[in-house]
């Protein structure tokens, strides 16, 4: 099998010292092959969030390794791994992470601009990515002037701007409705189904039956792997596969 877009071998990552210590995650091994979609679940401080800090280089582990196309991450420098997520790590936060003083477009241009790609062919990528997930027409409005759940596409069309080899997406699907949550989850399917390596952070069944497997969290561990056939059985009328 060739060499995976993530992989996580024997991570921990303790937060804090003595009594407050914390072990968010606890001897994680865990990989992502290209043109496939993760989905990772688990109950409220069960790592989740750890695990796609880390994947995407946002935190180092405690101990163990965390690697991206076979790089090492512990072995960069702040600055290279600042050019490796801007080039081919697309993270989906939480709370959009969105700048105010961009316009939608810019934001999404943002990461292609800091990697040296030239303004104008930089928006028209940031273009091509709002009109991905269904809002070209706000390209030009600034946060405050959107929804929640269309800052939240924003933040998606940042994710998947340029050729992103590894997506992450912490509950993508939360400021949206039903309907614009299935059509977000269709387009990170569809672009793992291109090519690129995806990890789904979600609670909802619905929106983990789009992966092609399951890996459930408890207490900073992986307690369960489902197969692909496994996740079909999460399906329910409306889900979309």
């Amino acid at each position: 099998m060739t060499t995976p877009v993530l992989q996580l071998d024997a991570v921990t990552r303790i937060h804090g010292e003595g009594p407050q210590q914390v072990r968010a995650l606890d001897g994680v091994s865990f990989s992502v092959h290209a043109g496939e979609l993760v989905a990772v679940m688990g109950p409220s401080g069960s790592g989740k969030s750890t695990l796609l800090t880390l994947a995407g280089g946002l935190d180092q582990p405690t101990d163990g390794s965390v690697a991206v196309e076979g790089t090492g991450l512990q072995r960069l420098g702040q600055a290279d791994r600042a050019r490796l997520r801007r080039s081919a790590i697309g993270y989906v936060f939480q709370d959009f992470n969105l700048i105010p003083a961009l316009s939608a477009a810019e934001n999404v241009a943002l990461p292609r601009e800091l990697d040296g790609q030239r303004p104008r062919r930089a928006r028209r990528a940031a273009l091509e990515a709002l009109a991905e997930v269904g809002i070209a027409e706000l390209a030009d409005r600034f946060p405050d002037e959107l929804s929640g759940g269309q800052q939240q596409r924003v933040a998606i069309a940042r994710a998947i701007v340029g050729e992103r080899r590894l997506i992450l997406a912490d509950e993508p699907t939360g400021a949206l409705d039903t309907e614009t949550g299935e059509e977000i989850l269709a387009v990170l399917r569809a672009r793992c189904d291109a090519g690129a390596a995806g990890v789904l952070v979600t609670h909802e069944a619905r929106h983990a039956a789009w992966a092609d497997r399951v890996v459930f969290l408890r207490d900073g561990r992986i307690i369960d792997e489902s197969s692909a056939d496994r996740v079909d059985a999460l399906l329910s009328p409306g889900t979309g596969r």
